[in-house]
This record gives C-alpha cells, sequence and structure tokens, in this order.
C-alpha cells in the first residue's frame, strides 16, 4: 500500500468515532460529557471533573486540579437549553450555563465551562484554555 494511503487510512481511523457519527451522536456525546462534567463538580469529584477537561483548560487550573476545580462557581447541570455542533467544535447551553467543547482522540472534551453570554461579546467563561 502507498504511503499516502497509508496515512489517509490512519487518518480516517483516527477520526472516525467524531467524523463518521451523525450530528444527532455527536450533539448528544457533547451533551453528555458536559452534563457529566458539571456534575462532577457540583458532587465533589475533581477527579472525574479534570478528566473531562481538554488539555489546555487543565493547565490553567491551579495545581492540584482535582482541589481547584471544585472552587470554581459553576452550577450544577439543569436541563439543556440548545446544543450546536460546529465541525469539531460543541455548545452546550444549560438553562443557567454553557460549556465549549472539542473533539480529541478519545472524544468530547471541555475546553471552557461557567460561560455566560455577553450579546455580541464573546461569552464571559469561568475556567477557560
Amino acid at each position: 500500500m502507498p504511503r499516502t494511503a497509508v496515512l489517509l487510512t490512519a487518518a480516517l481511523v483516527t477520526m472516525t468515532p467524531a467524523g463518521c457519527a451523525s450530528l444527532s451522536e455527536r450533539s448528544s456525546a457533547a451533551e453528555q460529557t458536559a452534563r457529566a462534567f458539571l456534575q462532577a463538580v457540583a458532587g465533589g469529584d475533581g477527579a472525574a471533573a479534570c478528566g473531562a477537561l481538554a488539555p489546555e483548560t487543565e493547565a490553567e487550573i491551579d495545581a492540584p486540579c482535582e482541589q481547584s476545580i471544585l472552587s470554581e462557581a459553576l452550577t450544577a447541570p439543569s436541563p439543556v437549553a440548545d446544543s450546536r455542533v460546529y465541525g469539531q467544535s460543541a455548545l452546550v447551553s444549560f438553562e443557567d450555563d454553557a460549556v465549549f467543547l472539542a473533539v480529541f482522540r478519545d472524544g468530547w472534551r471541555v475546553v471552557a465551562a461557567g460561560c455566560t453570554p455577553r450579546g455580541e461579546r464573546p461569552y464571559d467563561c469561568r475556567i477557560r484554555g
């Protein structure tokens, strides 16, 4: 098999979890990740909350992440008000909070949380990478 075909095949295999799923499935997976993250924080499970963060976002949290993340003023997850997937990114809006996510090799990860809209300006987020 030519080198180009091998590289293309490898790229397609690594993209399969997010790339081949329907928009509805991707949106549902992003919602589940956002909800699990907020539930972990509300439930005092700092390890699970930090495990849901994108690497760059986790790097912005004071060490140790497992303790610091629990001091963030995040709301417990309420019903999903809106969920939008934009390519490899997603925005899940709850009644009182919004969570931004991105797709990584192992699935959706939280890149920003505790976000509130500010009209035409960018969201204001308590946690961001």
